[in-house]
């Protein structure tokens, strides 16, 4: 007879949880390092009270923002390359709602988190319960329902045997590559409670093994055909690469038969900068060598990338007439990506094939290579040098700023420090092992262009949602992933306003981040979009509603509240001091850094497709609109 152990949901929950290892290259580490928690009415009494009676080994941590908390785990699951995770709990209602950006974010990035959102009464006794919707055409939607367009999986649990085969398929699609993401997993809250007699071998450790499907013979030969009758490939580094761990193979095949290497933001220091065939970001956010070599390839091999508009140019950046496309892919839906040869398989094992298949190979670059990277290189030391002269200055994004305008911001602040100048600065300053997270605004173009990343997986950044307020929360999952190294924050100040409270977790546990806010009031990367496409500089400005005077904000000041060590920084020389400070410190820290608009860097033969008005009495929205046609003539459409 089989025995059986008497546990309440929940608790066997979390019993389960304690027991699920991952297996990668025959090495086996548990797959749930711990829980994050706000603990409300859905869900105190049930997850809350298993885990304050067996937490095991997991690492309990409480959150401040259903989102944030969600966030940093998904930041620990991404740096640790989706071989380990973070649980998340929140209550019914708001908690679970808040959940819903968080998760939409681990979806568009591929990265595993499970979600476990408090529901309401299974019984539907108290029906309305605090915080319970009501629909007159269904009494079984809940809040939770809006997390399933955003979760890879998703089940309420009304039972409390359900939560068997529920857990068993949410972590067989959690450590699963090809459909890595949120698992949710909504437990009505008298359900939570409930007790049931589990089979024991329910809890016994289960593996869950990271396989490395290699390509078939088939796609194996048609994708060394390719290269071998290709002139001048390109190798585009996406996420799935990092994810694999292919820089080896990748820097093997780069090497050996001189072929250059492109990233995407997600692939950016899979391979580190200084590797001589490494031509930097591609795409929008991209730079002048990699938007350069790639319109004179005629073949593109994405490894592990989801080409979005921004890599792609919006699907203008390649000279379709002269270029094809080979994809290697976990994911068989991703590798038919622009009509290309389909390589179905993990990044690493293919690669791995290919470096016995293309034995004797060369391209035909020469020093082409070379020439074009250290082009990037003296652009990029140009970015270096500018500085802000108040009687003549050139903005980098567009000629219709006045002097006038940039003087005005420059007594505003009490600062003349440009936002390349800075970044780059930053680049020379900090430990070349510390990890740098960002997301949003325009410091994600700047990042993936200027930022040298001199050792690999140093560069972590979210821009497959690009979700403003992942920063911070970012850098505690970062730090949680490797608290061995600093964790810097990449956060503009609209970021900041948006989301920034997970600091305070990361002061509570003693979890050092630092966090490098660039402030140019306003949400500088829209109001750029904005004013480039013929508009007037409309709501994007922090601008106070009846003096109309740019609103200054000492964050300084709102960071020394909360308990970091703070400063201020409008000169080069505070900068410096500044970074080198933070380094000794064991607090957490906060650099508000006065930046002037319309000193970031522009796009570099990249065409971003963006919703212009076909008709307006603006004739240089009309302007922008034709502009906008002609790009997109010369842009793929499916």
């Amino acid at each position: 007879m089989n025995k059986t152990i008497r546990l309440t949901t929940a608790q066997a929950l979390v019993q389960f949880i304690h027991q699920q290892y991952i297996e990668v290259d025959g090495i086996q580490t548990p797959f749930v390092e711990g829980v994050f928690n706000i603990f409300g009415h859905g869900n105190v009494l049930g997850i809350g009270q298993a885990l304050e009676e067996n937490p095991g080994n997991l690492h309990i941590y409480q959150g401040k923002n259903e989102q944030g908390m969600a966030l940093s785990a998904v930041a620990f699951a991404k740096q640790s390359l989706r071989q380990k995770i973070y649980a998340v709990t929140s209550s019914v209602g708001p908690g679970s709602a808040n959940l819903v950006t968080a998760a939409g974010t681990a979806l568009a990035n591929n990265i595993p988190v499970l979600l476990l959102p408090g529901d309401t009464f299974a019984t539907r006794q108290p029906d309305p319960v605090l915080q319970q919707l009501e629909h007159n055409h269904s009494a079984a939607i809940t809040t939770n329902d809006a997390l399933k367009p955003v979760s890879r999986y998703w089940d309420r649990i009304t039972r409390p045997e359900q939560i068997m085969s529920s857990l068993i398929r949410a972590f067989e699609s959690l450590t699963n590559p090809e459909t890595a993401g949120p698992a949710t997993i909504c437990i009505s809250q008298d359900v939570a409670g409930e007790a049931f007699d589990y089979p024991e071998e329910f809890f016994i450790k289960r593996v869950h093994y990271l396989d490395r499907p290699k390509a078939t013979k088939r796609s194996l030969e048609a994708l060394t055909t390719a290269i071998k009758e290709s002139k001048r490939p390109v190798i585009l580094v996406g996420g799935g690469a990092k994810y694999s761990e292919a820089r080896e193979e990748l820097i093997y095949l780069s090497k050996t038969h001189h072929i250059p290497i492109v990233e995407t933001q997600a692939g950016k220091s899979t391979v580190e900068s200084t590797f001589p065939n490494n031509l930097g970001g591609l795409g929008v956010t991209g730079n002048l060598a990699a938007n350069k070599i790639v319109k004179s390839a005629d073949l593109v091999i994405g490894v592990g990338t989801r080409y979005t508009d921004f890599t792609t140019g919006s699907k203008g950046l390649f000279n379709y007439d002269t270029t094809t496309f080979a994809n290697i892919n976990i994911s068989r839906a991703q590798a038919y990506k622009l009509d290309a040869l389909q390589v179905v398989g993990d990044a690493k094992a293919v690669l791995g094939q290919l470096t016995e298949t293309l034995v004797g190979y060369q391209t035909s670059y020469g020093e082409d290579i070379k020439k074009i990277k250290n082009e990037w290189l003296t652009e990029r030391d140009r970015l270096k040098q500018i500085e802000f002269n108040r009687n003549n200055f050139t903005p980098e994004i567009a000629g219709h700023f006045s002097q006038d305008y940039l003087n005005k911001y420059a007594d505003l602040f009490n600062s003349q420090l440009t936002q390349t100048n800075v970044l780059i600065a930053i680049n020379e300053l900090i430990d070349q092992e510390s990890i740098i997270v960002g997301a949003a605004g325009s410091l994600p173009g700047d990042l993936q262009r200027v930022w040298e990343s001199a050792i690999p997986n140093t560069y972590h950044l979210e821009y497959g949602y690009s979700c403003m307020g992942y920063e911070i929360a970012g850098a505690l999952g970062t730090k949680l992933a490797k608290p061995e190294k600093e964790s810097y924050a990449m956060v503009g100040d609209g970021s900041f306003l948006m989301l920034h409270t997970e600091l305070v977790t990361a002061l509570q546990y003693d979890k050092k981040i630092n966090i490098l806010l660039f402030d140019n009031s306003g949400y500088g990367c829209i109001n750029n979009l904005q004013m480039s496409n013929g508009s007037g500089s409309f709501f994007t400005e922090l601008i106070n509603h009846e003096t109309k005077e740019i609103m200054t904000i000492d964050y300084a000041t709102v960071g020394q509240g909360y308990g970091l060590k703070t400063y201020k920084v409008t000169t080069k020389d505070e900068l410096i001091f500044a970074i080198e400070d933070a380094k000794k410190q064991t607090v957490s820290t906060l650099i508000d850094i006065k930046v002037l608009p319309k000193t970031m860097t522009d796009g570099y033969d990249a065409w971003w497709h963006v919703g212009v008005a076909e008709e307006s009495q603006n004739l240089t929205i009309n302007k922008a609109y034709e502009s906008k046609e002609i790009n997109l003539k010369g842009a793929k459409q499916y």
